[in-house]
């Protein structure tokens, strides 16, 4: 359990003179819909996918109709430190506190309401796991595991951007339309673009972390991608980082890479020699997984605990994938997106390549004929139509 109970006392105290952290108070704002819409919404769905009994459905309801942030329970193994990571917080109402630390606090809330770590019948039943299941029986991803057929016989370049085009993507777009859509198609849709960086942050027998995000399709995609570093020789040695517990709905556990690698098996063709391959590797320790509490923290990176940070020390390459690594790898904060990554980033001393499909309000990096042409369409930073690939840190 040791990497599941906080130590507030090693987090790195947040970083001076930076722009104020998102709160979710302007109704006009992205952050505002998911307070006021998206989490009652959720809250319906996870009463509606498991067989819940009275206390349960009770703590779930009086979530989402709560207007002010109640504590957590008193049994709650993390109490002290949500304690001190709320001060001034519980209490108040949602749409007052930073956006980040509301939505982290908000998904800790149904693990407590829902009796996720209490013995009993609900233990460690993950409340979103049926939004999971849904993705990797969906028969459509009978026909997307099938282009897996098709990489070994592309040339190695071609391979490996069709990967990276794919995690890149995650759940939007499968491995199909990285083989077969068009590059120029695929390079108007960049706010950033700096994939020939992103290879050559890697040596021949490079150490990688990759910090994942969702489960499903993206991890499906992420675990090609890892492949195909290793068979390409670019990375000896990948650490796959994934959440301890379950969070922002979709989130991957290290349930879930086990999931994915169960269902490549069972397609047959490619995509059973690469799960083939990586559970070898994972056997071998060439590939390991990796979880820490930080993880599900209302935490921004440049707070990350010193035992934690060492893992990304150079050489290492860190790649993090997805919007909620973004948002703590640069601050969840107004930046002008015309900002340097390098010094919205600064806290993170490490070789870094982000991959990130926009979904929120937070983006740096972006040039200012991207940002000309980007801004006709006021919702290109959330609605998930635009995507980056950004690489900073130390070269």
């Amino acid at each position: 359990m040791r990497h599941l109970i906080p130590d507030p006392s090693s987090v790195v105290p947040q970083q001076p003179d930076r722009p104020p952290m998102l709160d979710s108070a302007d109704p006009s704002s992205f952050a505002w819909t998911v307070i006021h819409q998206r989490h009652p919404a959720l809250v319906e769905q996870v009463l509606a996918a498991h067989p819940y009994g009275p206390r349960q459905v009770a703590a779930l309801r009086r979530l989402a109709g709560d207007e002010l942030i109640r504590p957590l329970g008193e049994r709650a193994f993390d109490a002290a430190a949500w304690q001190l990571w709320g001060a001034e917080r519980v209490g108040r109402r949602w749409d007052e506190v930073p956006f980040l630390w509301a939505e982290s606090f908000f998904y800790r809330s149904i693990l407590d309401a829902v009796g996720f770590f209490e013995p009993g019948p609900m233990f460690w039943l993950d409340p979103f796991a049926d939004r999971k299941a849904a993705e990797l029986t969906d028969p459509g991803l009978v026909t997307e595991l099938a282009a897996l057929d098709e990489l070994p016989d592309l040339p190695a370049q071609a391979r490996v951007d069709a990967a990276l085009t794919a995690s890149l993507w995650g759940n939007r777009a499968d491995l199909g339309f990285a083989l077969h859509s068009p590059a120029a198609e695929r390079a108007a849709e960049l706010v950033v673009d700096d994939s020939a960086a992103f290879w050559e942050l890697f040596g021949r027998a490079a150490r990688v972390a990759v910090v994942a995000d969702n489960a499903g399709r993206e991890l499906l995609a992420d675990l090609v991608l890892i492949d195909e570093l290793m068979t390409s020789g670019r990375a000896a040695e990948v650490i796959v980082h994934v959440k301890p517990t379950p969070y922002f709905v979709s989130d991957a556990t290290a349930a879930d890479v086990s999931d994915c690698l169960r269902r490549m098996a069972a397609a047959g063709g490619n995509a059973a020699r690469i799960a083939g391959r990586l559970a070898a590797a994972f056997r071998s320790g060439q590939v390991a997984l990796r979880t820490h509490w930080f993880w599900v923290a209302p935490l921004e990176i440049a707070q990350m605990p010193p035992d934690l940070a060492a893992q990304f020390a150079p050489p290492a390459v860190t790649i993090l994938k997805g919007d909620l690594n973004y948002r703590r790898l640069v601050g969840d904060r107004p930046w002008p997106p015309t900002t340097d990554p390098a010094v919205a980033a600064d806290g993170f001393r490490a070789r870094w390549a982000a991959l990130r499909t926009l979904k929120s309000e937070v983006v740096v990096g972006v040039g200012e004929d991207s940002l000309r042409r980007l801004d006709g369409d006021p919702g290109w930073r959330t609605s998930g139509a635009h995507a980056m690939v950004q690489v900073s840190g130390l070269r």
